[in-house]
């Protein structure tokens, strides 16, 4: 566990240094964004096929990455 951390990390500093300003705007497409929340919608009210969750997995996981790679975006903006 901790190494997926620290990899998530060194991926996230990766990309903020990049271009801060263009990373803090980026947003998934609304296609991306539906299908993410009809597999947690799905969740809640019976069970994801093993298939489903593992993208729902992936999902999350990328969702991760992107909220540590805007925090340390926003972090170099301000400095």
């Amino acid at each position: 566990m901790v190494a997926n951390i620290l990899g998530y990390d060194e991926v996230a500093e990766f990309l903020a240094n990049l271009d801060p300003k263009r990373l803090i705007e980026w947003k998934p497409s609304m296609a991306v964004q539906s299908r993410v929340e009809m597999l947690i919608s799905k969740k809640k009210e019976t069970e994801l096929s093993q298939d489903e969750q593992y993208e729902l997995d992936r999902y999350m996981a990328l969702e991760h990455l992107i909220a540590l790679t805007k925090a340390r975006a926003y972090k170099r903006l301000a400095a």
